[in-house]
């Protein structure tokens, strides 16, 4: 495995201006780690930025089969990193190793997908209005529309996963998969990791012969503000905490030239048992929810943090189910202590707010988190409580109870975006409660149905977005291949000599696209 080198990646070289006083800790043990970091200058932040710029023009017009060349390469050195890698990725996070091997396998299928989206092609969006020069009373002129990529991507990359989520996770595809160079800021919970991975990118970018500046990292504290704020930088991608997101948002809108945020961000993804489910799976449906709030400490944006029901004795014959399944989950370290602080303070919250009852969970004490179940008043979600509406993000759950149908709409309007909202129920729970659609609809970026929404697939159809708080623009995505879309811009070439168009709109339909043409689709040639 290569070493940890430390120091930041700027336009295909290593920099290391300012001081290595960063350490990387054991996330079990709090022990700095024997790597030092770099703390980026503010000058090496500009050259990250100015070398990311310097490389869009020639990295955009490559030839998608040459991106797609690239993406592969990528997947391939990520695969390469053997289990000398994978046990460094365990110590800073505390994850199992079989955790970060299957990761490592989604990190490098999603650069792989995007891959194929690459030689597909319908990325593009190719529109061809062929000019009419006897309309009347107007003639219309010859117009073609493709899209391209933005420019230089910032990426702020998820403590939560390592790798999916990070140096080389699906922002970074994305915008390698739409044109975009990136300028990375290295989480700062897993260094090494970034730093490893981040050579993995740089190897494949030197195979394959992308320019110097595609890939660029810089690591520290406090340099995030200086990147969106770089005149350089024309999208970010991010993936963090509301209060991050948010202040990357104005930072961002307050620029002489405002940038869009992408930011998956605060999410306590409802799960609502309907009545029939509880009568004949309850205790089933105990255990399992129990596994989805508990599993990797709670630990994931699409974390199911509120739990829903109508009052029935089939709801409290469940309530008890549920506290012993919860009672039952052993204490689970979490990726490093500031999330630790922070979930250990949400618990708090939650143990002192009037009209919330502690229903299971030991106290919440030392260096692990522990499995907490409360019960909280409806009325406190219909009187705007902020507080039933914060992720806590650990292994924790908010059960509450309503009277009636009425009032569980009532509690699902009362709630702001969501990443996802689950269904609980049987087939005749399904089709009576049916009128939730709707309202779900406007809420969440995905809806799910006997399902637990802890696992997201890297497809075409996966939305992992949501209205706000849960992402920061909810027409996008952050995971599946719907994520290039962000950082893409259309285009439009009129009576533009065919000859000198690019190849998706040419005559001649060269890449074999499907089109719009003239209102229709067609993958032909145009004569």
């Amino acid at each position: 495995m290569p070493d940890v080198l430390g120091q930041n990646f700027v336009a295909g070289s290593r920099s290391g201006k300012g001081e290595p006083k960063l350490k990387s800790l054991d996330a079990s043990t709090g022990e700095a780690l024997p790597y030092s970091f770099y703390q980026a200058t503010k000058e090496e932040v500009d050259a990250a930025a100015r070398a990311a710029e310097a490389a869009f023009p020639e990295f955009r017009q490559l030839s998608t089969a040459r991106r797609a060349e690239f993406l592969d390469a990528i997947a391939d050195e990520l695969d390469a990193l053997g289990d000398d890698f994978v046990a460094i990725v365990c110590r800073e996070t505390a994850l199992p190793a079989a955790r970060i091997q299957g990761e490592r396998g989604r990190t490098s299928g999603q650069m792989r997908l995007f891959a194929t989206i690459l030689r597909r092609g319908d990325f593009l969006g190719a529109r061809i209005d062929l000019a009419l020069p006897d309309r009347k009373p107007l003639p219309r002129v010859d117009l073609r529309q493709y899209r391209i990529g933005v420019g230089p991507v910032g990426v702020f990359g998820a403590s939560n996963f390592p790798l999916a989520f990070s140096t080389a996770g699906g922002d970074t595809a994305s915008a390698f998969a739409a044109g975009c160079p990136v300028v990375v800021k290295a989480h700062s919970g897993h260094m090494a990791t970034a730093d490893l991975v981040g050579g993995a990118i740089e190897r494949a970018a030197t195979r394959t012969g992308m320019p110097k500046g595609v890939f660029n990292m810089i690591f520290g504290s406090g340099v995030g503000e200086d990147l969106v704020k770089h005149p350089a930088i024309k999208a970010v991608g991010f993936t963090g905490s509301l209060g991050g997101g948010t202040a990357l948002c104005k930072l961002a809108a307050e620029r002489p030239e405002p940038i869009p945020v992408f930011a998956e961000m605060s999410s306590i993804n409802p799960v609502i048992l309907l009545p029939e489910a509880l009568k004949v799976r309850g205790e089933a449906v105990a255990k399992e929810l129990a596994g989805s709030v508990c599993m990797g400490a709670g630990q994931f944006c699409t974390n199911p943090g509120l739990v829903i029901g109508v009052r029935s004795a089939a709801l409290d014959a469940f309530v008890e189910q549920f506290k012993a399944a919860i009672a039952a989950q052993g204490p689970q370290t979490m990726l490093n202590a500031g999330g630790l602080r922070s979930y250990t303070k949400g618990v708090q919250h939650l143990n002192d707010h009037n009209g919330v009852a502690h229903l299971a969970g030991q106290a919440q004490e030392g260096n692990q988190a522990h499995a907490q179940l409360f019960k909280a008043d409806v009325s406190l979600l219909l009187n705007g409580d902020p507080l039933l509406q914060e992720e806590v993000f650990g292994p924790t759950t908010v059960l509450i109870e309503v009277e009636d149908d009425a009032q569980l709409k009532q509690a699902l309007l009362a709630l702001r975006g969501q990443l996802t909202a689950t269904l609980i129920g049987e087939q005749a729970d399904l089709k009576a409660y049916n009128w939730l659609a709707p309202v779900l609809e406007h809420k969440v970026g995905r809806i799910l149905v006997n399902g637990y929404p802890t696992g997201v697939e890297v497809s075409d159809a996966m939305v992992h977005g949501g209205p706000f708080p849960a992402t920061s623009d909810a027409r996008g995505t952050s995971v599946g291949t719907l994520a290039i879309d962000r950082y893409l811009r259309p285009i439009c070439f009129q009576n533009y000599p065919d000859a000198l168009l690019p190849e998706a709109l040419q005559n001649a339909n060269p890449l074999g696209l499907r089109r719009l043409v003239n209102g229709e689709w067609s993958s032909d040639a145009i004569a």
